[in-house]
């Protein structure tokens, strides 16, 4: 399956490479984004808020999150790869040079000039680092799930642990399901091989790690 997984991201990388490429000619405005992001502070602008729908999990931390990353996001929920009906909602109403100037303010958020480098993860032992080496999730998380290989790949370390068990499972999801799911080959692949409970054991271990995500409080919510 390991073998299987490395070829697909091989020929997806080459994919993404040719749409990051592309979409670098559209270049983001951090400060644009900043007078942009009014339908993003109500859930990622809110320390531990919670989202209630497919389930009730803390919403990702985004600030510090790879441009790259955030504008395929943004993307997969405009076309429909990714189910989320508010995400689907905010994301069809934005245009290509909106997306870009959000990525860019969010990639800037919250991250300090200077700041020390991110300490190393502990390594994973007992069936965490079983499920993560059968996973073979750093081949695209990278090193300490914090180097993506590839500028659109989430950095997920420190990622809340709720959230990532909510992501992960959404990969299993009925293709057929109109509200929930992601369409995503390598990562449908990885999540199938693991029951519900092996999910949650990975999510909890990569959220337990070092991280530069964090989510940055509008002063108003402060």
């Amino acid at each position: 399956m390991n073998k299987l997984l490395s070829s697909v991201a091989i020929a997806l990388v080459a994919c993404v490479t040719l749409v990051s490429v592309q979409a670098q000619e559209l270049q983001g405005d951090a400060k644009m984004g900043a007078k942009k992001n009014a339908m993003c502070i109500g859930c990622h602008g809110i320390i531990g808020y919670q989202a209630s729908f497919p389930e009730v999990y803390k919403v990702p931390k985004i600030s510090g999150q790879g441009a790259a990353y955030i504008a395929s996001a943004l993307n997969a929920y405009k076309k429909g790869d990714r189910k989320h009906p508010t995400m689907r909602g905010v994301a069809t109403s934005l245009s290509d040079q909106d997306i870009a100037d959000l990525s860019a303010f969010y990639a800037s958020s919250g991250v300090t000039e200077g700041a020390t480098a991110l300490a190393s993860a502990p390594a994973a032992t007992g069936d965490a680092a079983a499920l993560v080496a059968k996973g073979n999730c750093v081949s695209c998380h990278g090193a300490n799930f914090s180097a993506p290989i590839a500028p659109s790949y989430p950095r997920i370390a420190g990622q809340h642990g709720d959230y990532l068990f909510v992501a992960l499972k959404s990969y299993k999801a009925d293709a057929a399901n109109p509200q929930v799911g992601r369409n995503n080959a390598i990562m449908g692949g990885v999540a199938k091989q693991f029951s519900n409970a092996e999910l949650k054991q990975i999510a909890n271990y990569v959220s337990s790690l070092p991280t530069d995500l964090k989510t940055v409080p509008e002063s108003r919510f402060r």
